[in-house]
């Protein structure tokens, strides 16, 4: 147990370090064939901080424990709102200048409302998979073309977060390096994930939902919190509204494309539904004053420790 602790945590340190270099290089390398500061640094924004789970749900699906890589997907929305926007909020309150952030939510219910639905017979069909893909496409092009009606301030910003050295050699050399280090780190969390949760009386499904979920996101937690000090709420809010975008109609939808993916009942009837819950509670914290509190941060936060203790408490 104490081993598989450590290659847990080892596995988490790689995928951190790897996430920051492949991030970098894929700012460079997009820079370097034509992409425009801006467009680069959207999309790192949006989706960029995704990439971590992307690896460990990949390599969850090869092995074929897909239920890993489901609780894992969805619990990563879960917490994105409940944990590592709350602690940003408690940090420091977010100001929101974009307008785009709100729709982007809309279109994250509708998402996981169609996983619902897609899932009522039990399985996530191949072709479900690819309408959930063609969402995604859908997601992106509204994006672009969304975001170019934002104040030119708010731009420049987004632009500098993609600010990076473009020399092909040295892109090139960070890809490595961040595949190197991705594999490794996927490879250990899903090689001890289970064993650890058997080990706490976790299915691997609540395995991927809660230690999984956690512990990936938790170098997203200290980024969000600097970002949150230094007044980049919309980086903040970007970045979990666009990462849980991607975990529903990226992540889930390329496995079920690939593979039927079966969808326990009970993840219809509680994990979907609560993930849905917390888009709700934010909602109206972004339509109202552009502004998420201390107050509505601890309420995001209260609200995740209830679903935290309720997942564990129906282990019992």
């Amino acid at each position: 147990m104490l081993e598989a602790i450590g290659l847990f945590l080892l596995g988490l340190l790689l995928l951190a370090l790897g996430g920051d270099s492949i991030v970098k290089a894929a700012s460079g390398l997009a820079q370097r064939f034509g992409a425009s500061p801006f467009v680069a640094g959207l999309l790192l924004v949006a989706f960029g901080t995704s990439l971590p789970e992307l690896a460990v749900n990949a390599r969850a699906f090869a092995v074929g424990a897909q239920e890993l890589a489901l609780g894992n997907a969805v619990g990563s929305n879960i917490v994105n709102v409940g944990l590592t926007l709350a602690l940003a909020a408690l940090a420091a309150p977010l100001l929101v200048r974009t307008r785009l952030l709100p729709p982007l939510l809309v279109l994250l219910a509708v998402a996981t409302l169609a996983l619902i639905a897609f899932g009522l017979d039990g399985v996530i069909s191949r072709g479900e998979g690819l309408v959930l893909l063609l969402g995604f496409v859908a997601v992106l092009v509204f994006l672009l073309r969304r975001a170019r009606r934002e104040p030119v301030e708010l731009q420049a910003t987004i632009a500098g977060y993609a600010a990076t050295r473009t020399l092909l050699g040295l892109n090139l050399f960070r890809l490595l390096v961040a595949s190197v280090l991705l594999y490794y780190g996927a490879r250990w969390v899903v090689q001890a994930a289970p064993v650890i949760g058997a080990g706490w009386g976790m299915s691997p499904l609540l395995a991927g939902l809660l230690p999984v979920a956690i512990g990936t996101a938790l170098p997203e937690v200290a980024a969000a919190i600097a970002a949150a000090r230094r007044g980049q709420g919309d980086m903040v809010v970007g970045h979990v509204i666009g990462s849980s975008l991607f975990n529903v109609l990226v992540i889930i939808g390329g496995m079920a494309a690939l593979r039927p993916m079966p969808l326990p009942a009970s993840f219809v009837r509680l994990e979907l539904p609560a993930a849905i819950v917390f888009v709700l509670m934010l909602y109206p914290m972004l339509r109202g004053d552009l502004r998420i509190s201390r107050r509505e941060g601890a309420v995001l936060l209260l609200a995740f420790l209830a679903w935290v203790a309720l997942e564990l408490a129906l282990l019992v």
